[in-house]
């Protein structure tokens, strides 16, 4: 038994009990039935509608009044008014699709012993194994990297007892057929939605192969008789080519990739999708410590976590994380939806599409400290499209250069305001994401091929808020207006407002990313000294009545509907931030904390991901290891360890395992903090391969809470400062060399 595994007695009963495997474009989600076995399938480009742009050509000239409304404190008027006026057209977005269902019916006695269905995250291949009537049946699935293509085997361990049918099924709009020469095959399109044509074509094949046996047909099923052994090639492919454009030929796409697998046994196959997948999951190790609950199934070890002792399950939730982002995000892959590549519904929750008020930003916290820095270039790649749709955006809207996104986005790079004023009218959504790959260029060394890319993107992001920015009325501040503090409302019955606190704050980080950028290029120095001149009038963070740190520029804090609210917004800048420290900002740091009191530690899954990492920065281990329980629960983690937002939401899953790693290491460009947030349950472990700040990877082990071993190894030549508690050392590090550093 492998303690990267995931493993069960029974099959799924449940979508969220089903094991997904994936290779960044095809999704698949095994649900290990024995008469009848499930595949249901996604494909990351079909979604629904086509090229669209949902700029509204009314907005511009209502903006002023809305702003006027709001420094004048009519809110709920304001708000009123946008939603008549300054909402995209249509105001809603499209939604990702499911693709549809591989379905084998198995024909034999469904009664059955001895059943175990498991997910190899070293491996990433799933197994389902059992016995019927004497013969030991086995299934291994995989969707590999290498070759593109989603691989089942089915064997058994008696000659000719393998007895199948095949069939493919879609919600989608499209007809199913078999040929006896072992191909079946669906062909159809996307739907429409909000208004927005189905522009999609897209297709599914499977290729069955049998050794021995004899194939037949009935209706759209292929059926396989008597063999040996089965083996199912399959692929989905969609005529999308890039936002604009929808000229792709799916079928040709499969063609290719086919051709390519076709003549490649089981076993070549299974060697180059594990070579593939290795080659990123192997890159960071963490150990926890192990107890006997280990050796529990999976879902008895969830509904054990909270009130037993199993450090083992922390660290396979983190692996678990790097495994979804290297299944889900991978170069040229459309980047980790609301759900990551894994959607069932037509309808699905939320649109299962690109929330940038924090669930975007949170599914990409992980990579670049769990060594998996390719797996953030979908993001890089999402940043140049809507760098190029959000000019329409701020242009029609705003009457302003540059780009903007709003709280959401999807396939088509929309960028306007949608779902209603109260949730999507904040402008910031693409200033954040800015900053994030802006974090992204630190972890990999500031190359500077990744800062010649970046730059224009940042120029455009920040460009925008040079001209949308207005003046507080009395004061010099300069402020966002209309926004909102995501999603909530203050006590003035409304969300919109001008000015939130996280708004200041992730224009800090926007503005100070252009500069330095700017600086490493040597351009634009008129720009940076605007820049400059901007942020120092942006409104200072601000201690409220309660002393806490104020969400809004008015102290509303503890008079708002939903005191316990699930986003944490103003906490930004402690995390994901680095602007409020327990040194250089102690007194926001302490009212930091107060208001995570105040808010709460019980939240949707993704929120509870968000309140481990700031509890991190708050260096107190015991607390976030309290908050990890709460998502490690059934109530919050599903049996097939998918966050229960409820529903699932992929977000939570990349939180929490991000805020494992920050109880553990912490980096900025300050340095390097060891055991910040160590809790007392962790008492040994070690890391490998941890990536921080400034392209450096980082070796581990410590005992009795004191680290042990370190050894980091730097692209550069550079001097690292490592604080341990409150002990500082400086270390040299040669580029290339991996260097042994005795903590004293």
């Amino acid at each position: 038994m492998s303690d990267l595994e995931l493993w069960y007695k029974t099959p799924a009963a449940e979508w969220t009990d089903a094991l997904p495997l994936g290779n960044g474009r095809l999704g698949a989600m095994v649900f290990g039935g024995v008469p009848r076995d499930e595949f249901q399938l996604n494909e990351d480009t079909l979604w629904s509608g086509g090229p669209y742009q949902p700029a509204n050509q009314d907005a511009r000239a209502h903006l002023d009044t809305v702003r006027e409304h709001i420094f004048a404190g009519r809110y709920a008027q304001a708000q009123s008014l946008a939603n008549q006026h300054l909402m995209g057209r249509p105001y809603l977005e499209m939604s990702y699709q499911p693709a549809g269902h591989l379905y084998l019916d198995v024909a034999h006695d469904a009664l059955f012993e001895n059943y175990r269905r498991s997910l190899d995250l070293d491996t990433a291949v799933t197994r389902t194994v059992y016995q019927s009537d004497g013969v030991a049946f086995r299934r291994d699935a995989f969707v590999s990297a290498a070759d593109g293509l989603l691989v089942v085997r089915i064997s058994a361990d008696a000659p000719g007892a393998v007895n199948v049918g095949v069939e493919l099924t879609s919600p989608q709009h499209g007809i199913s057929s078999a040929d006896p020469d072992g191909i079946v095959r669906f062909a159809g399109h996307n739907r429409s939605e909000h208004g927005v044509d189905g522009a999609l074509r897209f297709a599914m094949r499977a290729k069955v192969q049998a050794e021995g046996g004899t194939k037949s047909v009935v209706g759209a099923q292929l059926r396989v008789s008597d063999a040996d052994s089965v083996l199912i090639l399959l692929d989905i492919a969609t005529s999308f080519v890039r936002y604009d454009d929808v000229s792709g030929d799916p079928e040709m796409s499969i063609d290719a990739r086919m051709d390519a697998a076709g003549g490649k046994s089981f076993d070549t196959l299974l060697r180059a999708h594990i070579a593939e997948h290795q080659c990123l999951f192997r890159r960071m190790g963490i150990d926890l410590g192990r107890t006997e609950s280990a050796d529990l199934p999976t879902n008895e070890r969830i509904a054990g976590f909270a009130e037993g002792d199993d450090p083992a399950l922390a660290s396979l939730y983190v692996q678990y994380g790097r495994y979804l982002m290297i299944t889900s995000s991978r170069p040229g892959t459309q980047p980790s939806t609301l759900q990551g590549i894994w959607n069932k519904e037509t309808r699905p929750p939320w649109g299962s599409k690109y929330t940038t008020n924090i669930n975007l930003q949170m599914n990409y916290w992980l990579p670049d400290r769990a060594n998996l820095a390719a797996c953030f270039e979908p993001v890089l790649a999402l940043l140049e499209d809507i760098a190029v749709t959000g000019q329409v955006m701020a242009q029609s809207h705003y009457g302003a250069r540059g780009w903007v996104l709003h709280h959401n986005t999807d396939l088509w790079r929309a960028t306007g305001p949608v779902d209603g004023a109260q949730w999507g009218l904040w402008p910031t959504g693409g200033a954040w994401i800015c900053a994030q790959a802006w974090e992204h260029v630190a972890y990999e060394g500031f190359p500077a091929k990744l800062v010649t890319r970046l730059y224009p993107i940042l120029k455009g992001a920040a460009e925008f808020f040079v001209d949308t920015l207005v003046e507080l009325p009395g004061t010099s501040h300069l402020v966002t207006n209309p926004s909102l503090s995501p999603e909530n409302v203050h006590p003035m019955g409304a969300s919109i407002c001008a000015g939130p606190a996280m708004d200041s704050q992730i224009l800090r980080d926007l503005f100070d990313a252009t500069i330095a950028a700017a600086g490493r290029l040597g351009v634009d120095r008129e720009l940076v000294e605007t820049l400059g001149a901007t942020r120092d009038r942006l409104p200072e963070d601000r201690i409220g009545a309660a002393g806490q740190l104020q969400e809004w520029l008015e102290d509303w804090d503890m008079d708002v509907p939903e005191i316990h609210h699930r986003h944490v917004s103003h906490l930004y800048g402690l995390y994901p931030s680095h602007q409020i420290t327990a040194e250089e900002t102690p007194a926001l740091f302490d009212a930091a904390r107060r208001s995570l009191e105040i808010r709460g530690d019980d939240a949707t899954g993704w929120g509870i991901g968000w309140r481990i990492n700031l509890w991190a920065r708050l260096r107190d281990g015991d607390h976030a290891h309290d908050v990890l329980r709460r998502l490690l629960h059934p109530e919050r983690s599903y049996t097939n360890l998918f966050d229960a937002h409820p529903p699932f939401q992929i977000d939570g899953n990349f939180g929490g395992a991000a805020g494992i790693l920050e109880m553990i290491v912490q980096s900025s460009e300050k340095g390097i903090r060891l055991l910040p947030a160590l809790p007392g349950c962790w008492p040994a472990g070690s890391l490998q391969g941890m990536r921080v700040y400034g392209g450096i990877e980082l070796d581990m082990a410590w005992s009795r809470g004191k680290v042990t071993a370190l050894c980091l190894t730097s692209q550069a030549d550079r001097d690292v400062v490592v604080a341990v508690g409150d002990a500082m050392q400086t270390f040299k590090l040669a580029a290339g060399v991996s260097t042994d550093c005795v903590i004293a």
